[in-house]
Order: C-alpha cells, then sequence, then structure tokens
C-alpha cells in the first residue's frame, strides 16, 4: 500500500487547485421554497392553509412532510424569490420559510488507492488488520457483539444518507446485508406499499428519483463498508463472511459531483423513519443553518432514532463556527471527530469543546468501493460511521433503545485520552466493544427528554457553504494555485484578481490553512511508513513530518517516514543530483518545534534508495531528536 511519487504529485497538484468556493450568496434550487406551517400537522389539519398558499400566494405543493408540518413549494413565477419568502414569514400561520438551498460535497482527493481483495488479504497477512484502520477495540466487538439473525423480523436497520451505494459488491452480497423492502414487488412499476414510492425495493435514489442507488462517487460505498465492518471483519475472502446481523438501508440525495438540496436531504431522512431506520449516518454537511432540517433532525429525535453525523473537515471550531447537521443541538445527535491510530485529533478534523461529542478513528481507513474493490480514504466523513456501526450494535443488544440512551452511552463509554481534552465533550474517543456490551446489559428506557427546537432567528438570503461536505479533507493553498495566489489585507485571499473572504482573525486562520495543506505529505509519509527496514546502527523511528530541504538556492519539500540519531529517510526523489550537502528543517511529530540541522545525500545500495544522513550534527539537535522519538513507534 505504497504511494508512488507520480501518484502522489498527482494527488498533491489535485487538492492544491481544489481551493474554497468564493463567499457569496448560497446557492438555491431557483424557484423553490421550503415552508414550516404554525401548528397544522396531520393529514388535513393543514389542508385551509395550504388552499391561501395556493390561490393567494401563488404556490404549488411539490412535497409535503405532514407529520413534520413542513411542505416543499415551486413559488410564484415572476416574483422575486426572496419577497415570496419575507411575505411568507410575516404570515402569522408560518413558523418559517426559507429558500431550497443547494448543499456540496467539498473539495476532496476522494479514495486514495483501490485495491482488489487479493492485496487487502496480502496487505492483512504481512501487517494485520491494523494497516487498515481497524482498531482492537473494533475486533474486539466482533466477539462480543449481537447475535441477531438476519432473517428475523427484528434486524435493526441503519440508514447511510450519502452518495448511493454498490449493492452488487461482493462484501454486501455475501452477507446479506442491504435492506429490502418487503412490502415491494421489484420492476413491477407499481407503488405496492403505497409510500410514495415505486419499486423502491432496497431504497431510493432522490437525484434521479428511482430505486437504483448506484454509486457514482464511491464515497457512499466506502461508508456503508465501515459500518458493516463494526458488525464482522469485511477484509477476508468472500466465501469467509457471515451474514450480518444488520441491514444498510441506501438512500442517495448526492449526485456525482457532491451536490444536493436541503429538500432531498429532509426527504431521505423522512423515508429512512418512515421506513423503520433506527439509526442514521450523515456523513456530510456544511455551515450554512437550515429551519427546515433542523426540523427533520427533531422529527429523528421524537422517534428515538439515533443521528450520527460528521463534525467536518476544515480543521476549525465548530464552537465558534457550526457545522451542519452535526452542529444542531438536538439530544440525538452525534458529533463525530477524526483521530489518527494514536488517539491524537488529526489536522484536517473539526473540533469543539461543547459541540463535538467525540472522536473516532479517520485516516487511512480501508473499506469497499464500487467495483467490488477496495479503498483508503480520510475524513471525518469515516469516523462517523464507526459510531453509526456502533450504534447500530447497541441496537441488536437492546432491540428498542432510544437514540437518546444509545448517545449517553457511547458518550459513557469512550475511552479519555488527554490529547482530546478541550477539543471534544468527552475528552475521549469511541470504544466500539465497550458500548455494545453495555448496552446489552442496560435497562432500555421506554422516554427521553423533551425537545423543543429553537430555531435560528436568521431567515436572510446568506451563509456560507465551506469546509464541510462529505467529511472529507479539504486542501487549501495560495502559493501553489494554478494564478500565483497571495494573502491580501484583511485576511482575503487573491486569486486572479478575485477572492474569498476569510471568516474570523487572520493569524488563526492562515495557521489552520497551512495545516491543512500539510495533509497530503502526512498521508504519503504514513503509506510509505507501512514497510519495514533493516536494523541499523543507531534504532530508528517512525515519524510522520514534513521536511524543507535547501539545495543551494532552491527549496525543496518532502516527507520523513523515519528518523534516528544517524540521520532520517527522505522520501522525495528530487534530489537525486550532485549527492551533496544539503540544510534541512524538520518539523518535530505534533509541528510545534523545528530543527535545522545539514545532511549529506547518501545512496543505499541495498534499499535502492536514497537518504541524508546527519553531517557533523550538533548536540543540541541529537538530543531533541532523542526527545521527540521517546513517543514513536519503533521502526524495525
Amino acid at each position: 500500500m505504497r504511494l508512488s511519487l507520480n501518484h502522489f504529485l498527482i494527488i498533491w497538484v489535485g487538492l492544491t487547485i481544489g481551493l474554497l468556493a468564493n463567499a457569496q450568496e448560497p446557492e438555491v434550487v431557483p424557484g423553490e421554497i421550503i415552508v414550516k406551517l404554525r401548528g397544522a400537522k396531520g393529514p388535513g389539519k393543514a389542508s385551509g392553509v395550504l388552499g391561501k398558499m395556493s390561490s393567494q400566494k401563488g404556490l404549488k405543493v411539490k412535497r409535503a412532510w405532514g407529520k413534520m408540518g413542513m411542505y416543499h413549494f415551486a413559488a410564484q413565477k415572476g416574483v422575486s424569490l426572496k419577497a415570496q419568502i419575507d411575505d411568507l414569514n410575516s404570515d402569522p400561520d408560518v413558523e418559517y420559510a426559507e429558500p431550497n438551498y443547494i448543499v456540496h460535497k467539498s473539495s476532496d482527493v476522494g479514495i486514495l488507492e483501490t485495491y482488489t481483495p487479493e492485496q487487502v488479504l496480502e496487505i492483512v497477512q504481512a501487517e494485520g488488520l491494523g494497516a487498515l484502520g481497524v482498531d482492537e477495540s473494533v475486533q474486539a466487538a466482533w466477539k462480543s457483539g449481537g447475535t441477531v439473525s438476519a432473517q428475523s423480523s427484528s434486524v435493526p436497520v441503519i440508514a447511510v444518507i450519502d452518495t448511493g451505494l454498490d449493492v452488487s459488491h461482493q462484501v454486501f452480497t455475501s452477507t446479506d446485508s442491504i435492506w429490502v423492502n418487503s412490502g415491494e414487488i421489484p420492476g413491477n412499476g407499481v407503488d405496492d406499499d403505497g409510500n410514495g414510492y415505486i419499486d423502491d425495493v432496497n431504497g431510493w435514489n432522490f437525484v434521479d428519483n428511482s430505486g437504483t442507488m448506484y454509486d457514482d462517487d464511491g464515497h457512499g460505498t466506502h461508508v456503508s463498508g465501515i459500518i458493516l465492518n463494526v458488525d464482522q471483519n469485511i477484509h477476508v475472502p468472500a466465501s469467509s463472511l457471515r451474514t450480518a446481523g444488520i441491514k444498510i438501508m441506501p438512500l442517495k440525495f448526492l449526485n456525482g459531483s457532491g451536490s444536493g438540496s436541503t429538500s432531498d436531504a429532509i426527504e431521505a431522512i423522512y423515508y429512512a423513519v418512515q421506513n423503520g431506520a433506527t439509526v442514521l449516518n450523515n456523513s456530510w454537511g456544511g455551515t450554512s443553518y437550515s429551519a427546515a432540517l433542523h426540523e427533520a433532525v427533531t422529527y429523528t429525535y421524537d422517534n428515538g432514532v439515533s443521528f450520527v453525523a460528521a463534525a467536518g473537515n476544515a480543521g476549525s471550531n465548530n464552537d465558534s463556527l457550526p457545522m451542519y447537521p452535526a452542529s444542531y443541538d438536538v439530544p440525538n445527535v452525534i458529533s463525530v471527530a477524526a483521530t489518527y491510530d494514536n488517539f491524537e485529533l488529526t489536522g484536517f478534523s473539526n473540533y469543539g469543546r461543547t459541540s463535538v461529542d467525540l472522536g473516532a478513528w479517520g485516516y487511512f481507513i480501508n473499506s469497499t468501493v464500487p467495483g467490488g474493490a477496495f479503498g483508503d480514504s480520510s475524513g471525518t466523513s469515516m469516523s462517523a460511521p464507526f459510531v453509526a456501526g456502533t450504534a447500530i450494535q447497541m441496537v441488536i443488544e437492546a432491540p428498542g433503545m432510544l437514540g437518546y440512551q444509545v448517545k449517553q452511552i457511547i458518550e459513557d463509554q469512550t475511552e479519555y485520552r488527554s490529547v482530546l481534552s478541550g477539543k471534544v465533550v468527552t475528552q475521549g474517543r469511541l470504544h466500539p466493544n465497550d458500548s455494545i456490551s453495555t448496552a446489552s446489559t442496560s435497562t432500555v428506557s421506554t422516554s427521553q427528554p423533551d425537545y423543543n427546537t429553537n430555531f435560528s432567528a436568521n431567515r436572510e438570503l446568506a451563509s456560507e457553504i465551506a469546509g464541510g461536505g462529505c467529511g472529507m479533507v479539504q486542501q487549501l493553498t495560495a502559493q501553489n494555485s494554478p494564478n500565483g495566489g497571495k494573502m491580501g489585507e484583511g485576511g482575503e485571499f487573491m486569486q486572479g484578481g478575485g477572492g474569498f473572504s476569510i471568516p474570523g482573525p487572520k493569524a488563526w486562520y492562515v495557521i489552520l490553512l497551512m495545516g491543512i495543506l500539510l495533509a497530503p505529505i502526512m498521508i504519503a509519509t504514513h503509506l510509505r511508513s507501512r514497510g519495514s527496514v533493516n536494523q541499523r546502527v543507531h534504532q530508528r523511528f517512525k515519524i510522520d513530518s514534513d521536511v524543507r530541504v535547501k539545495v543551494g538556492e532552491k527549496e525543496l519539500v518532502g516527507s520523513v517516514s523515519s528518523i534516528s540519531l544517524g540521520g532520517v529517510q527522505l522520501n522525495t526523489e528530487e534530489l537525486l543530483e550532485n549527492g551533496g550537502i544539503v540544510n534541512m528543517t524538520i518539523s518535530s511529530p505534533e509541528g510545534k518545534e523545528q530543527i535545522q540541522v545539514e545532511g549529506r545525500i547518501v545512496w543505499s545500495e541495498e534499499k535502492k534508495a536514497y537518504g541524508v544522513a546527519f553531517q557533523d550534527a550538533p548536540l543540541s539537535a541529537l538530543d531533541r531528536i532523542s526527545n521527540w522519538t521517546e513517543g514513536l513507534k519503533k521502526s524495525s
């Protein structure tokens, strides 16, 4: 699972040009409005108000979520959308009205590398499951988790609201883990169960309005595999997979370019609850507040469902810059940050001492991708399904457990880590085995606290949609932009005469940008560090760090995968000339300090690789390196 230089450069270029969209008024679906009526829930109760909407305001109903008292309208043609929304918000029968916002998945690296099932088995045999992002607590959960037969009517259902799912992937077919709508007859073109969807045999595609949930992005399939990986080990031959104790309901609302509407997201949430899903995974989000989406999440709480959401990948504080739906204060929402395998928060993950509940593994996770393959990806999108997968296993152990109690147990059973103190509410990381075991012995509560939605007072047609998206890693850079962008006055990033306003103080945001910029180097370093090296005179240690090497007047950026008192393993192929003396600035593992050291380029015939030997390094520098290595894994 190594990343070649060419592959790395392709990713680097792709990430470098994946800049944040210009700050502007949010995109909306033209001519569409979402309205919550005041005190008009249930069939028939809203008929008079709806009649007024049609006759006096020229609105036409496109969708109705009667049990939530919410309606999706086509607006009156020839009249300003803002004017119509302002008029509706002044109507005493309306609790709120807002546009049908278009949400976007952020720019991301997607699936970094794909592997055949045979290649995955080779990696497991050589390096173990840990190399694929499978934590020991997840492995322990396989031995003590639920044993409900998938043929039982009590098999719990988890909805994956995402980009779709490759339902033909051997991992899902071999485990019989895809939800089946028993009330629907496949392919007859009839809405057999009368739920408003024709041939919704395995779920629904809200993008194309069909029962085919093909995944033209790969994200939803990857997320679903992680959920199933809490149920059992998916990194085995297909013949060794067992029937799953859960059912996955794929609901596609994001298209292949990562765009979707608020109305489709709400429709997917409503569909999931109405069709029996007890856990909802939401590896997407944005910074735009939507009262309608808030209402939909509240609906899941009222129905006892668990709502798991990715915290986002802007590396920012959700306490001050909320990410939705993760930041809604509904008591069943579990907001999840991403951690490395050493428990530390990843550089790209959002955090929040009061708004993000816990951390979970989210760095280089291997899971299913379309086409029967497997792939690696990183982000809070990968962290959320570990939590959602744990929640659905808890429901196996304790049928009928409400979302509020599921959240309390998961939070109570997190594994405390000081590195997460001040970063997440629980100061800990998910512990699937302890959460599942606790659920199996807990008394199931039949009630939960009341929750009254406190809608935002902000109803203006303005918001920021940035930094969250599907929960994957978003990369930003100024110095590498195609147009030679630069940081302007007032914290504004200028590119080719245009720009976008950076929220908040300039200093922390610049640090944030640089931190995210280094993410691909860290990823490449992690891949390279999976290999083994022979014993040397000095004990070597694995390190994820960047290095800036100066050759003459030219400064090159590379990465370091191992370090010792004798030198470093340098992973860049741009230093093959001259074999001379170079000056290096190396960052410590946590990035808080740097050392400058002179080195000489050397060639290892045995390893067929270049490195840099420390050239008369001062004792002070060697002492600092020695201190760094105390917390690092040894490189064999």
